[in-house]
């Protein structure tokens, strides 16, 4: 498992540093500001699970299952709150409606914080 979280955190890391280059370079020259300040929170808070993730993989102990909470909230929260962030950024340059994602974001955010407190129910056990 430590394996499996290893590799989670390192391709959130590669797209992380993917993504923040062509926000910082291509993207700004298309995305409003608001929209591209939207965008970099969604890399930064990539970035954050990115480590988290790492740090629990390497130090984790994957038979308790707090960790495994931890994993698994921290994995789909980064997924969803990052990622929906991701398209209401581009929604109007789009020309699409993905208002749908607006209710995501939050979700992420709250799987994002169980899977906060499960690392914490993990140091305290």
């Amino acid at each position: 498992m430590n394996e499996i979280v290893l590799i989670s955190g390192a391709l959130f890391g590669i797209l992380g540093i993917i993504l923040g280059a062509f926000g910082a370079h291509l993207f700004k020259k298309f995305l409003p500001e608001e929209k591209l300040a939207s965008f970099e929170v969604g890399v930064r808070y990539q970035f954050y699970g990115a480590l988290t993730l790492l740090v629990i993989g390497f130090n984790g102990n994957f038979d308790m299952q707090a960790y495994r909470v931890a994993y698994y909230c921290i994995t789909i929260g980064t997924m969803l709150f990052s990622f929906s962030i991701y398209g209401l950024s581009f929604a109007d340059y789009w020309k699409k409606n993905l208002k749908f994602l607006g209710p995501i974001t939050p979700l992420g955010g709250l799987l994002l914080i169980i899977g906060w407190v499960a690392l914490l129910i993990a140091f305290i056990n």
